[in-house]
């Protein structure tokens, strides 16, 4: 019976992979599941007949199986176990007396346990091998030991989102160093009490990071109410709650920062001599006194400041801030999130410079009008749907500069009819005069960007030492991988960008750009292949094979389809917010690289489904209501939920950003959190989140999809100590010291909606032993 049983398994797959392999073949993907599914149908019929040779056939499966899975994918395990794992179960059982009982002919056993043994040796090999891995070390030269940082930040605060107006994202504090810091442990803990809930939208998350200034730290939560603790002990200072209400319209719902200023026209110790300023999602910046968070009357009006002023279209729910104001020389910068690809009446994504004291509207620069910075008139609006700063914006006030991180015009996917200055701003570090709002340069990162390809992060100033002496510099990341380092004067790239053939044919009344500009420091991965399909198993490998070659792809920048289109990178990004750390002694870089691919199917507007009142998301179908088509976007999956692309999807790595040169990337993170049993495999996991490095040669790490927070040698890459979270930590880290001399490192751990990591309420302090 266990026989006949065999047999019809080995038959039952012989008909799946040959009929998926058939499939595939006619698609023009591999052969190899025809041939394999074959050879499955005849082992069975021979092992149905008690005959033997069903072994050597089975012998000869395993053998082809493992030269075309080298052949394939190399000597990584992660390939190399979807691709052989059932078959060589398969073989074992087959080796067992009750499989073989009743055989006649030629003894089979010995050639099936020599395949077997080779898939064991090939298999053992692999898994201490890893071809994706780049070893190097980071140059340990202080190449200007007294770098500029930014600001006249104390060495142990943090008063910035990226702790001063440079974003570098760097503490000279060196008491944690790579010899003591796997001596780290938890100092307190402190719960926020605002966690998410059932009528939250998908993306509620929690992301934001703390700042210190004196002996508090600032925080604001999802529900943006903003908090004092004492950095200390992590004691609760003060609470504010500005009373927002849920609106199912958000796409998001999260708060990334506050801002701190210290107004110097009132004396210290007096009211709202030291403010914190909220933003909210509910569309509003209210000043709160920095020493008892009650509001401070005499900015706006009454303390807060409205900014659906002027806007076009003040939908409920369509426009609010999720990331920190910057605030420098006196004036509160301000952007704000647009709601991806609802409309094409949206609010717009006017950039605006505030009085820090009195909220009065000093300048406005709008990218849909980008020569009328002066403030409008109250019965005037801004450009509707022009391209917005989501993200925060980073200053060089010496220079007088405030450079600007733009997205894309909503709809994202879709380009026709776009203003001449959409198609100059859209996806482009700008640079605008810091007291008048006019532009200085632009650096377009995407042409004519279909793929909601938005400069996702704080660019981050340092200064570089090249041929030509020291270069006030700027480092871009960007979603599609490429880290754009400009001469921050000018725009002018230090680091070489050429145009690069890109692929055409948009649908029907748009147009690709010919041509995209590539950085030549990128991290932008491989085109995907056929051989670079993943799964649990082979069968789930094959349908995601299928589903591929079904999509339209022809590498970075195809364009979206109503067939479907394959973006990958995807729009999730290479990097996303939490951008790059940088060492400005050192002049490298650190950073978390995600691999993940996204399908884009336009869906014509007399295929659109009614709404069905549904919750704000990115993902699924995005309504564009007035446009052409609507679009259907998520991740490239398998039928069993994970991604139909090899890992590692994500990596720690190190830059050099004199020569421009990668040195090391390493795999990053585990899916013990990614499946159902607690699984530690370093398989390589997505994150999104930001780094931070300190003096101390150490790289401060969270956002990966399993709950940890990980500290790194930053000459290296290699991780010298890891912490359980107690829910997703995708969010950056921070450091600071306290009156003692102490320095602590802070995290904030409360999930990510949409990545789905564990939802909390935590800020995690650790400290090295007194």
């Amino acid at each position: 019976m266990a026989t006949v049983l065999t047999a019809v398994v080995l038959a039952l797959i012989g008909l799946v992979l040959g009929g998926g392999g058939i499939w595939l073949a006619s698609l023009g993907g591999s052969w190899y599941y025809v041939i394999v599914g074959l050879a499955f149908l005849i082992a069975a019929l021979l092992l149905f007949r008690r005959n033997s040779l069903a072994l050597w056939l089975y012998a000869a499966i395993v053998i082809g199986t493992l030269c075309w899975a080298v052949w394939e994918a190399g000597f990584d395990w992660w390939d190399l176990g979807p691709r052989g794992g059932v078959i060589v179960l398969l073989a074992l059982w087959l080796l067992t007396p009750w499989a073989r009982r009743g055989l006649s002919g030629p003894d089979g056993r010995a050639p099936l346990i020599l395949a077997v043994l080779a898939s064991l040796a090939v298999a053992g090999y692999s898994m201490t091998a890893d071809p994706r891995d780049i070893a190097g070390e980071l140059s340990a030269d202080k190449v200007t030991p007294t770098a500029d940082l930014g600001g006249n930040v104390p060495e142990s605060e943090w008063h910035f989102y990226g702790r001063t107006p440079y974003g570098q994202r760097y503490s000279p504090l060196n008491q944690i160093t790579v010899d003591n810091v796997a001596s780290l442990q938890p100092a307190w803990t402190y719960r926020t009490g605002d966690v998410k809930g059932p009528d939250d939208i998908g993306e509620t998350t929690y992301q934001v990071t703390p700042l210190k200034i004196g002996d508090a730290l600032y925080i604001c939560t999802p529900h943006n109410f903003a908090i004092a603790i004492d950095a200390a002990t992590g004691k609760e200072k003060w609470r504010y709650d500005p009373k927002i209400k849920l609106d199912p319209n958000r796409q998001h719902q999260t708060c990334r920062g506050v801002s701190y200023y210290a107004d110097a026209k009132i004396a210290a110790g007096q009211p709202c001599a030291a403010r914190v300023y909220l933003p909210t999602s509910d569309a509003r910046l209210i000043a709160l006194d920095a020493a008892n968070g009650q509001v401070c009357p005499s900015f706006a009006e009454g303390g807060t400041l409205n900014l659906m002023a002027n806007m076009p279209y003040p939908k409920s729910g369509y426009y609010y801030s999720t990331s920190a104001p910057l605030i420098v020389g006196g004036k509160i910068i301000v952007g704000g999130a647009v709601n991806d690809n609802y409309s094409t009446q949206e609010p717009s994504g006017v950039i605006r410079a505030y009085d820090a004291g009195s909220g009065a509207l000093l300048w406005n620069w709008d990218s849909g009008n980008p020569d009328q910075t002066t403030p409008l008139p109250a019965d005037q609006t801004y450009t509707n749907n022009s391209p917005n700063m989501w993200s925060t914006p980073s200053a060089d006030e010496k220079l007088g500069l405030l450079y600007v991180p733009l997205g894309n015009q909503t709809p994202d996917q879709l380009g026709a009819g776009r203003s001449a200055n959409v198609e100059k701003f859209s996806s482009s570090i700008t640079a605008l005069d810091l007291n008048t709002g006019q532009v200085r340069w632009v650096r377009q990162t995407v042409h004519h960007d279909l793929w909601d390809m938005d400069v996702p992060a704080q660019p981050t100033l340092v200064d570089i030492t090249t041929s030509s002496g020291v270069v006030p510099a700027l480092v871009g990341p960007t979603k599609q991988g490429d880290l754009y380092v400009l001469d921050r004067r000018s725009g002018e790239p230090i680091i070489a960008v050429k145009e690069m053939p890109a692929p055409g044919g948009a649908i029907e009344g748009d147009h690709a750009s010919p041509t995209q500009p590539e950085s030549d420091l990128s991290f932008n991965p491989k085109p995907l292949t056929g051989a670079d399909m993943w799964g649990i198993t082979m069968f789930d490998q094959l349908a995601c094979r299928i589903e591929l070659k079904g999509l339209r792809y022809e590498g970075r920048y195809t364009p979206p389809s109503v067939q479907g289109s394959l973006i990958y990178p995807g729009n999730f990004g290479v990097f996303n917010w939490g951008g790059v750390a940088v060492d400005p002694v050192r002049q490298v870089m650190f950073g978390m690289p995600t691999y993940l691919a996204f399908k884009s199917q336009l869906i014509p507007r007399d295929q659109v489904p009614p709404p069905d009142g549904g919750r704000g998301s990115e993902q699924g179908l995005n309504r564009n209501e007035g446009a052409p088509y609507a679009v259907v976007m998520g991740p490239f999956l398998s039928p069993l939920g994970i991604p139909c692309q090899a890992p590692p999807w994500g990596y720690v790595a190190g830059a050099d950003l004199r020569t421009g040169k990668i040195v090391y990337k390493h795999r990053n993170g585990t899916v013990r959190d990614m499946t159902p049993l607690p699984l530690p495999f370093k398989v390589g996991v997505p994150g999104i989140g930001g780094p931070m490095i300190t003096a101390g040669g150490v790289a401060f790490l969270g956002a990966a999809v399993d709950d940890y927070l990980r500290a790194y040698d930053l000459t290296t890459g290699k991780q010298l100590w890891k912490a359980r979270l107690p829910a997703g930590g995708q969010s950056t880290p921070m450091t600071y010291t306290v009156g003692d001399g102490r320095q602590f490192v802070v995290i904030v751990a409360g999930g990510h909606g949409s990545v789905g990591t564990k939802p909390g309420d935590y800020v995690m302090a650790y400290a090295l032993p007194k």
